[in-house]
């Protein structure tokens, strides 16, 4: 009964957060890569390609298989997390580029996503090799991803005013919804979680501090500025859990391959907190 119930009421609650996701977004966001270029196709580059293998490397290091190395796939397949732009603030990085990259990254995820789950259930998993590029379930990312998005920015641009006195609480609300979906998510898989903890735990938290070392510092290589670098690293180190887990759950019918996610969810706050923290702190020493 339980099952059945998370499984009616997680998409409702991914649809309100990616409606709110909407509510934040404006045309403008999308043609704003056009103001630097640079920044946004490091970044990009970095989340649809170098990731992906750093995560097939970790996965392949440590001997993980089967449903739970589809997980981590899914897990780094998705875009970045309602938190970045938050984190993003706090770290004093751009946070106009985390808005461009979370824009264009949510329109993107409905191709890759399904893409990258397919390969990875062909690599992992006996008898799967078609299973994520079926189109109904195609049809069911893009329906999840992408339609919410549309309808919240249909909303701001007729209701600008409303949309704008409700930014916190869509903030608060989404990461109230995040802590809720990741702790259900864990409770409805808490044996499978405690039989793989040691090997998961490692790998997600090495995921998301290699995320946010990769996405700062391959844009500083490439000379994007300091500020730019920050909100690329926010974006790029700071993925949606909860998006990982609905697909998970309510496309791909798999409880277990949601697990990754879930304790990703919780661990990667403090790799997030910790380079907040540093790189404000870096700012400031650089302004005395």
């Amino acid at each position: 009964m339980g099952s059945a119930m998370f499984s009616v009421l997680l998409p409702i609650a991914l649809a309100l957060v990616m409606f709110g996701l909407g509510l934040t977004l404006a045309v403008g966001d999308f043609t704003r890569v056009l103001k630097y270029p640079k920044a946004a196709v490091v970044a990009l580059v970095c989340q649809m390609i170098v990731l992906p293998v750093i995560c097939l490397g970790l996965i392949l290091l440590s001997g993980l298989d089967g449903v739970l190395a589809v997980g981590m796939m899914l897990l780094v397949a998705s875009p970045g997390g309602t938190s970045a732009n938050l984190f993003s603030h706090l770290a004093g990085g751009d946070v106009a580029l985390n808005v461009t990259l979370t824009a264009i990254n949510s329109v993107l995820a409905v191709f890759t996503l399904p893409l990258v789950v397919g390969l990875s259930m062909a690599g992992f998993l006996d008898g799967g090799a078609s299973v994520g590029l079926q189109p109904a379930k195609f049809v069911q990312v893009f329906a999840i991803v992408l339609i919410p998005v549309v309808i919240g920015m249909a909303v701001r641009r007729r209701f600008t005013d409303w949309a704008e006195r409700m930014r916190k609480p869509v903030k608060i609300g989404s990461a109230v919804v995040l802590v809720l979906v990741i702790a259900a998510a864990i409770a409805q898989e808490s044996q499978t979680l405690l039989d793989n903890i040691g090997t998961l735990g490692p790998v997600a938290l090495a995921l998301s501090v290699l995320s946010l070392a990769i996405g700062y510092y391959v844009p500083r290589l490439f000379r994007v500025d300091r500020g730019q670098s920050i909100a690329s690293a926010m974006e790029i180190g700071v993925h949606n859990a909860t998006l990982a887990i609905a697909v998970a759950f309510s496309v791909l019918g798999d409880k277990a391959m949601a697990v990754p996610a879930g304790i990703y969810g919780v661990l990667m706050f403090f790799p997030a907190g910790i380079a907040a923290f540093l790189l404000s702190r870096n700012r400031e020493s650089a302004r005395v």
